[in-house]
This record gives C-alpha cells, structure tokens and sequence, in this order.
C-alpha cells in the first residue's frame, strides 16, 4: 500500500522546511520505506504502519503550529510489496525509457509540469 503524506502547518512562519525536517526525522527513523517528494512524501507500508507515523508526524508538527493540516491519500492495490519502485518501473517501461526523476535546470521558457501517479514531475 502507498500513501501520499502532507503535512501543512498553517499561520506562523511561511518557511517550513525546519519543521518538515524534523517530521521526517521521525519518518526515516520509524523503520517504513518511504520517498520524498517536492510536494509530499510517499510512504508504503501496512494500513497500520502508515497511519502510526503519519500520526507522530502531525503531533510534531502540532507542537509547533496550533494549526496544522495533514493529508493522507492512500493507493491500495492488494501488493504491498515494493510498490515505490514498482510503479515507477512500470511507467518507465511502458514510455521505453528512463524517466528522470532528479530535477534539472529549465532550458525553454516554457514551463509547467505534470504530476504522474509515481509522484515525479515532467
């Protein structure tokens, strides 16, 4: 199983990405696999296993912002079993190629990117 975890603390400080460390400090320690992502993070995992750490993961954040949204969206297929890299290679072999997934300077001026259902940008 795959979810998509964000967490959005609302009101205070509009830089976050202190706060988002440390929720993610509890994410890489508690054990599940898990990808990073410009907009969210990936976990894969149990129904059980996710929802404990996304869970930890709002209580920190909650300590520090008195506001705080944090989403789950689940992908729930029955295969529990390497879905990060799964569902990537699959994409992959069907555009026959390698699709790039560490972002790259901008060489047109047009710009715009679609979000594909393994989380990477083009």
């Amino acid at each position: 199983m795959l979810a998509d975890l964000s967490i959005i603390p609302v009101g205070g400080n509009p830089h976050t990405s202190d706060l988002l460390a440390e929720v993610l400090r509890v994410v890489d320690t508690s054990g599940i696999r898990y990808q990073l992502t410009p907009t969210a993070t990936v976990l894969e995992g149990s129904w059980e296993e996710i929802t404990a750490v996304a869970q930890r993961c709002h209580a920190i954040a909650r300590k520090a912002s008195s506001h705080v949204v944090t989403m789950l969206r689940f992908e729930d297929d029955g295969d529990d079993q390497n879905k990060l890299l799964k569902n990537v290679a699959s994409v992959e072999e069907k555009a026959q190629q390698a699709l790039n997934q560490t972002p790259q300077e901008a060489t047109s001026e047009v710009s715009g990117t679609i979000r594909l259902a393994t989380g990477a940008e083009r």
